[in-house]
């Protein structure tokens, strides 16, 4: 059951929704869009069947795993556990496609937070064959089993009328649906306490108003230059709170990562094994330990955080950015947040090498710092009602 803090933005969430529906008219993207949306609903598209897309990118949870407790997804076969954490699926619409960009000489952009995926339709095929996922054989297996889905007759509507005859070509089109229910505007509402205050329609806290100019000044918090939180100059664009960027924080290995105990014919190192992240995407030492720079949006809602689930609060991340470099290294690289923050210490990060230290370690802010922080944060959520 979600949340009664989660309540105004699912209502918002759902309402979305439903107008889609009702206002499908009889165009090819209507339809594609309302397939996209059984595809990802569906829970027979595994092997065994039991888990949909939304299995691990569930609505009423902001588009994450429900379940919490755990920092990676738990695949169809019981006891499989994937080594990342699920991201939400909220703006991810909103990403370039993975790209280097040689003026700013960075990677952008891409879904995965390690890019692997140039864009929608590639993520979306992704997790089907995937065996700590959806565990299916091969691309021709999923097209089986909508060839004999309730919802094969709008499938060959929309596609064509031997659209699924062709393994091949049917499975990209599973993914171009799935992809294109994942770009419609309910993924992107902008309904939070910001977008209001932006439009004159909500007023902040003095809590909140201290949290918004620490997290822009580029003297203090500093988060805004990773994720910018300033519209367009047109006004025509709502900030993204990302900028869509890779980065190594520094963050330490998950003890509680159920990925280091499995078969060694998905994890061969065991408890030796080391996310590069990015750098195993581009094969460049240079941005090993690299993490695609998430939004901020709803961010107060889709805990646990970054890419293995280390931090469970806002608040353990916030004072992670604050004190990282300032805090001594843990006696053990395996505590938990909870563990270090009793101890008052950091385990040594997961990857040591291309850490960011310019724009985050050692901010000096205070408790009280740190708490406003968070309050801001929390004015991100969608789903606000004036």
């Amino acid at each position: 059951m979600p949340r009664p803090s989660q309540l105004p933005a699912l209502v918002s969430l759902l309402l979305s929704l439903t107008a889609f529906m009702m206002n499908l008219g009889a165009a090819e993207a209507s339809r594609k869009t309302v397939l996209g949306q059984k595809l990802f609903f569906d829970k027979n598209l595994s092997n065994p069947p039991g888990q949909a897309c939304a299995s691990c990118h569930d609505p009423k949870h902001f588009f994450t795993d429900p379940d919490q407790a755990e920092p990676t997804s738990e695949g169809v076969i019981k006891g499989r556990f994937g080594n990342r954490n699920a991201p939400t699926l909220f703006y991810a619409q909103s990403s370039p496609p993975f790209h280097f960009d040689k003026g700013e000489g960075l990677f952008l952009g891409g879904q995965f937070v390690d890019g692997r995926a140039s864009n929608l339709n590639v993520q979306a095929g992704q997790p089907f064959l995937q065996p700590l996922e959806m565990n299916n054989p091969s691309p021709s297996a999923v097209v089986d089993k909508v060839r004999h889905a309730r919802y094969a007759p709008l499938f060959r509507q929309v596609f064509g009328p031997h659209s699924l005859d062709d393994p091949t070509k049917a499975y990209q089109n599973i993914t171009h649906a799935i992809a294109a229910f994942e770009s419609m505007p309910g993924f992107a509402p902008m309904t939070s306490k910001y977008d209001y205050y932006l439009q004159g329609k909500a007023s902040f806290t003095a809590q909140e108003r201290r949290g918004r100019v620490l997290f822009e000044d580029a003297h203090k918090g500093n988060c805004a230059a990773c994720h910018p939180s300033r519209p367009a100059a047109n006004g025509a664009q709502r900030p993204l709170f990302t900028d869509h960027s890779y980065d190594n924080l520094g963050v330490p290995r998950n003890p509680q990562n159920r990925f280091y105990n499995q078969p060694s014919q998905f994890n061969p190192l065991g408890y030796g094994y080391i996310d590069i992240g990015l750098g195993d995407h581009v094969h460049n030492p240079a941005e090993d330990g690299k993490f695609k720079v998430p939004t901020l949006r709803n961010i107060a809602m889709t805990a646990p955080y970054m890419h293995n689930g280390y931090f469970r609060t806002l608040r353990g991340v916030v004072n992670f950015y604050n004190t990282r470099d300032k805090k001594p290294r843990c006696s053990s690289n395996w505590l938990t947040e909870a563990q270090a923050m009793q101890q008052g210490c950091w385990p040594a990060p997961e990857v040591t090498t291309n850490v960011n230290h310019d724009e985050l370690g050692h901010l000096g802010l205070t408790v009280q710092e740190e708490e406003d922080l968070v309050a801001f944060l929390k004015t991100l959520t969608d789903g606000y009602v004036p």
